[in-house]
């Protein structure tokens, strides 16, 4: 068999991209770091669903099976990508853990912990939950020092370590949000840091997804899309009532908004309070960018992920948000034979989007390697 193409990363992006490239006839070796496909669902928190519905959630080759909620849990979708992985009959090998990636004269090395695998090419599909993000505060030795704990959302898993202690949330992407509704239903004194606002927009609107309301909106010339973004605020403020957080600058068009009202609603109900952004922790909490000081035990980080590129070394170009040049949605702007799968997230939603980008990355790199 010639090099085959190494797949790095055996979540959805990782296994859609092996089916296409079956499909293609190309020869491929998906490497997944975990002990079973889509390790990766497994580990997230215990209540975890997704935002987007089930009917848009499945990948190339196989919808999500009739029954599947309308909202998939986090066991839901694990179990889904572990049946899809039969379906296809893809030879996925877990616990291989890629530690590099570099250029030879016409291919790569890829080395996991135990072999050098020489490659046509190379598929990252590794998303973005592998590399949390955690900004540096001062003061964080001084808070550990005193008994507080700093996490990263990704870390956390359900309320119970938490009873009877106060709990900064840092972040209202929708993981923080999440989170800090969770927390406070189960009881725990809890705080979210919100620094720069967010749009929020209904789950459902008259019980459909509002993705798949956006994934038509998109489709619309940006005014048409404004216009309906403004109908969407108007009946959900109608509802709800004015908004409790910060409305942001941008538009709800210009990033993922807040799915949902369960943190609008622990925060109305006096559940959730709401702080503005960190100065610094403390040894007995955190200060806030208004002055004010106040005593936690806990800080969740909710700040985010980048993408896991470290194995490149500096060998690929970067934008500003971290993720690698590309010349359409998944071709590197450095090498011909690399490619992005579940790098492009949006209103559409990541799963979507993998779905789409799987059979372009699929059939550029039959044409790139032929």
């Amino acid at each position: 068999m010639p090099d085959p193409v190494v797949i790095i990363g055996g979540g959805a992006a990782g296994l859609a991209t092996a089916r296409e490239l079956a499909r293609r006839g190309v020869h491929y070796r998906l490497l997944e770091r975990g002990t079973t496909p889509g390790q990766t669902w497994a580990d997230l928190y215990d209540s975890l669903r997704l935002h987007t519905g089930r009917h848009l959630s499945g990948l190339p080759g196989m919808p999500m099976p009739r029954g599947t909620p309308l909202f998939p849990g986090r066991t839901d979708y694990h179990e889904y990508l572990n049946a899809y992985a039969q379906r296809h009959e893809l030879a996925v090998e877990t616990q291989r853990t890629v530690r590099s990636a570099r250029r030879t004269n016409d291919g790569w090395i890829v080395e996991s912990d135990d072999e050098r695998i020489p490659a046509r090419g190379v598929v990252v599909a590794t998303g973005i939950v592998a590399n949390p993000f955690i900004p540096v505060f001062a003061g964080r030795a001084e808070f550990e020092a005193g008994g507080g704990r700093v996490q990263h959302s990704a870390a956390y898993r359900r309320p119970a370590p938490f009873a009877g202690r106060r709990v900064l949330v840092v972040g209202v992407g929708n993981s923080g949000a999440e989170i800090a509704s969770e927390l406070a239903r189960a009881g725990v004194d809890v705080a979210i840091a919100v620094r720069s606002g967010a749009n929020v927009v209904p789950l459902t609107l008259a019980g459909v997804p509002i993705q798949y309301l956006g994934t038509l909106v998109r489709k619309l010339p940006r005014s048409a899309q404004e216009v309906v973004v403004g109908a969407v605020r108007r009946i959900s403020e109608r509802r709800r009532g004015p908004p409790v957080l910060p409305v942001p600058p941008h538009s709800a068009l210009d990033g993922i908004p807040l799915i949902g009202f369960n943190l609008v609603d622990e925060i109305r109900a006096g559940r959730v309070a709401v702080r503005p952004g960190i100065t610094s922790l403390t040894s007995t909490g955190v200060l806030f960018d208004d002055g004010a000081a106040d005593l936690f035990d806990d800080v969740i980080m909710a700040t985010g992920f980048r993408p896991a590129l470290g194995l490149f070394g500096d060998a690929v170009r970067v934008d500003a948000g971290g993720f690698a040049v590309r010349t359409d949605r998944v071709r590197s702007a450095d090498y011909d034979n690399l490619v992005f799968v579940g790098h492009n997230y949006d209103v559409r939603g990541g799963l979507l989007n993998i779905a789409t980008d799987a059979p372009i990355a699929a059939r550029h790199l039959e044409r790139a390697l032929s």
